[in-house]
């Protein structure tokens, strides 16, 4: 299913920039980032779980958010996109 995450980190202190830092990284090794704090990642349940563990273990509760949107398996439908697109769709085949 394709989820779409978002988030937003309080990056007034030195542990903030970290934070922000690390959330970011995983994003990155589950999916592709199609703007600053946006990610978008194809993930089975599993994937999902395992990812919103890691993220919430990193997070600040009392500062940062995390926003998850479950756009499901059929999302082609759910996405409409306008202007300069960043990088591969996250469903697309990548040959190294």
């Amino acid at each position: 299913m394709l989820v779409l995450i978002t988030y937003d980190v309080n990056t007034e202190t030195a542990a903030g920039r970290k934070r922000l830092r690390k959330v970011a990284k995983q994003c990155t090794n589950y999916g592709r980032r199609v703007q600053n704090s946006v990610f978008e990642c194809i993930l089975d349940n599993a994937q999902c779980i395992t990812l919103k563990a890691i993220l919430e273990d990193i997070i600040d509760e009392s500062v940062d958010s995390l926003r998850f949107y479950y756009l499901g398996n059929k999302y082609q439908t759910k996405v409409e996109h306008m202007g300069v697109d960043r990088g591969i769709p996250v469903d697309d085949t990548l040959i190294l």
